[in-house]
């Protein structure tokens, strides 16, 4: 059976950079990675910010098909379909599905705490990401409330100490990975 995990967080929460490193651990070799999709689309049509529910949509859709591209393989995936629940709450009722549909797209997942709850100083965003610190701590939570009752969902809190933290995060996904 492949296994699906979902890296999941607020932005600035590590999620990207922390894929990048797990793709040249031979630990994982066996996985396939997926990119964030919102910093894809946004890239591509920076409009999509006014057409909140239709970008929602959008990924949603792309991340269904990507996923069912990989049928039968591994993967480890930057934010899962339920992650537009987070953002637009009506994206399940648009697509059609509900949140145990999507809970049973994914073997795991791991939510990363976003470095805005450490405050300004250690809170960066780019022109992509150009949420506000209020607005990510909102995003976060809307997250947490979305993904927290997956049968094995995981929170990685946000430290300082960015080595500390994914250290943490290997650890949990190695043991993640054990279990199933």
């Amino acid at each position: 059976m492949p296994i699906k995990i979902v890296i999941t967080g607020a932005p600035a929460s590590g999620k990207s950079k922390f894929i990048e490193r797990l793709k040249i651990d031979p630990r994982f070799a066996d996985f396939v990675f997926l990119k964030e999709l919102a910093r894809q689309l946004l890239q591509e049509d920076p409009t999509y910010r006014q057409r909140w529910s239709e970008f929602h949509r959008e990924i949603y859709r792309r991340q269904v098909a990507r996923e069912d591209q990989l049928a039968g393989n591994s993967f480890i995936t930057d934010r899962g379909t339920a992650d537009a629940f987070a953002f637009h709450p009506e994206t399940d009722a648009d697509m059609g599905t509900t949140i145990e549909n999507e809970y049973n797209r994914y073997n795991g997942v791991i939510q990363l705490e976003s470095t805005a709850s450490l405050g300004e100083p250690y809170f960066q965003h780019d022109d992509i990401r150009n949420e506000s610190i209020e607005d990510v701590l909102f995003i976060e939570k809307a997250t947490t409330n979305v993904w927290n009752r997956h049968p094995n969902y995981h929170l990685i809190r946000a430290d300082i100490d960015m080595e500390m933290k994914y250290r943490i995060f290997v650890q949990t996904l190695v043991d993640l990975i054990r279990r199933l």
